[in-house]
């Protein structure tokens, strides 16, 4: 599997792209090319296009939940290529509106029009999306350090209240291969404990190769110490953390696993 950074906070050094608070990663797993995630804005296509990646060739995009940092690119993207021929993965809750403080944070689609210009494939059970690439769909909780947090309003398709929104949607992707198993993520809402453990559950497969993506963690807390000692538990000792995670989140990680980099042009190769 390839995984190339297109969209992230930030950028690496001497490396010229844009970067803004969203995620986009580019994955090649074999033949088969996929994208989890399509930022804010059109920065995505634009970094794709210093990178010589082609979009047009992109067959798949999972969401990883309905935020607009990580579906708003979509608006971008239906302007630039026919999408009639792309499924796009999700949890059935994804594009239901979502507001916070009367803001709207949901994504530029409805699950209506999304159908009529895609392939849209909504699932809380898990989907073979790739040869070795699992949408992980619904996360259930598995720890007391995770339990879920509300973030915001959630509206249905006829805009009636459904109540907090504890980001059900919120999922991710898991490669698979005879050494173990690799975790993508966009924010974690779920968790980043539970996502890992919900993977292993799915995939039969108690190894961890490493994690890229989100965690949801900014302050020295009980999760964040759990979370820690999890992966150290676990001996996962490739991580990857991003976007909204904080410098630190990041620092007091260090301390115990000497983390990864991450920006715009990262390029990741797991074999």
């Amino acid at each position: 599997m390839k995984l190339v950074v297109l969209v992230d906070n930030n950028t690496l050094i001497d490396q010229y792209y844009l970067g803004e608070p969203g995620v986009c990663y580019y994955i090649e797993d074999g033949d088969d090319r996929l994208l989890l995630d399509v930022g804010y804005s059109d920065i995505f296509i634009k970094n794709a296009q210093l990178l010589d990646i082609d979009l047009a060739s992109i067959r798949t995009i999972a969401i990883s939940h309905g935020h607009n940092d990580h579906t708003r690119g979509l608006k971008y993207l239906a302007d630039v290529i026919d999408l009639s021929p792309v499924k796009i993965v999700a949890h059935p809750d994804a594009f239901y509106a979502k507001t916070i403080d009367n803001l709207s944070i949901g994504a530029p689609f409805n699950q209506l029009e999304l159908a009529k210009m895609s392939h849209l494939q909504l699932s809380k059970a898990p989907i073979k999306i790739s040869a070795n690439i699992t949408f992980l769909g619904e996360i259930p909780v598995s720890n007391q350090f995770e339990i879920r947090q509300g973030f915001g309003s959630i509206f249905d398709e006829e805009h009636r209240y459904l109540g907090t929104d504890y980001v059900m949607d919120d999922s991710a992707l898991v490669y698979q291969n005879d050494k173990g198993l690799f975790i993508i993520t966009g924010c974690s809402h779920s968790g980043i404990c539970n996502i890992v453990e919900y993977a292993k559950q799915v995939c039969n497969e108690q190894r961890i190769i490493g994690i890229i993506g989100g965690f949801h963690l900014f302050e020295a807390s009980e999760q964040l110490t759990k979370t820690i000692n999890y992966f150290v538990q676990n001996g996962i000792d490739n991580l990857y953390p991003c976007h909204c995670v904080s410098f630190m989140a990041k620092a007091e990680i260090n301390k115990m696993i000497p983390i990864h980099e991450v920006g715009v042009g990262l390029s990741i190769e797991v074999d």
